[in-house]
């Protein structure tokens, strides 16, 4: 499987770097580099300069900006770890540069990150548009565990996918539960 990997993204980096004059072993080492390890574009040139590879640092940069977005979109599909089926969902009010934002979050088990939202606005729609964005992305859940807020309530009565749904009777810690929310 790692052979697979490595011929396959070796054959979409060999495209993008076509007719480019050196080989893409040091190309891929100069950017490996760059990215790796906290050097400037002539501290790898002086590196490469020392192996007998004369190139300029403005070289390796224009390498990297041609790189760095292609193997980001072929790692990104091939390394990002599946979620888990059971999801948590909430909604936070926090402040965003002096403003009050809603953060809609869902989580799996494991506290993994399955998908957020940050809207000015707390209703139905902001709610509907999240939910349908995290199971577009990462199919449905077996099980969802909501707070009882009420764009969260509300877009269930809307939203029929047979999902089991737990109702939490309180998001807070017991000591924080006199607190009344900011929004």
């Amino acid at each position: 499987m790692l052979d697979f990997r490595q011929s396959l993204i070796n054959s979409i980096l060999r495209k993008v770097f076509k007719r480019l004059q050196y080989p893409l072993e040091v190309m891929l080492t100069c950017v490996r580099w760059y990215v790796a390890y906290p050097l400037c574009m002539r501290n790898i040139e002086e590196m490469m300069q020392e192996r007998g590879v004369f190139l300029d640092h403005v070289t390796v940069h224009r390498w990297a900006i041609k790189v760095l977005p292609v193997l980001a979109a072929v790692l990104s599909r091939r390394l990002k770890r599946p979620v888990g089926r059971n999801w948590r969902m909430d909604e936070n009010c926090i402040k965003v540069s002096g403003q009050w934002k809603y953060l809609y979050r869902a989580v799996d088990r494991e506290g993994e990150t399955v998908d957020f939202l940050l809207t000015a606005k707390r209703d139905l729609a902001a709610a509907r548009r999240f939910l349908e964005r995290a199971i577009t992305l990462h199919d449905v859940p077996e099980k969802i565990t909501i707070d009882k807020s009420g764009a969260n309530t509300a877009v269930w009565r809307f939203v029929s996918l047979g999902i089991p749904v737990d109702r939490n009777q309180c998001s807070r810690s017991p000591e924080y539960a006199s607190i009344k929310p900011c929004c």
